[in-house]
């Protein structure tokens, strides 16, 4: 069994369970484990970061949606606006 085979299997499981569960494929933190696996209830949260006139696309709705529903905290956060274009 590859090790993607096996992951998918646990994602299966974790979610039969009642779990969010995330694969990370790219993240900010090297050596983050591969899986986020969040029980129902729990005080995790998520931030969708925009710029300040930023519009949030119809799929992230739809998971900020789906993470609210599983009682996950979730919000937007828009920067304040400055006077450098950076």
């Amino acid at each position: 069994m590859t090790e993607q085979q096996i992951q998918s299997k646990l994602i299966k499981e974790l979610e039969s369970k009642g779990y969010y569960v995330i694969k990370l494929i790219n993240t900010n933190k090297n050596g983050i484990p591969d899986l986020i696996a969040i029980p129902r209830d729990s005080d995790v949260e998520f931030y969708e970061v925009k710029k300040p006139k930023g519009r949030v696309s119809k799929l992230q709705e739809y998971r900020l949606k789906e993470l609210g529903a599983h009682g996950i905290k979730v919000e937007i956060y828009k920067g304040i606006e400055s006077n450098d274009n950076a």
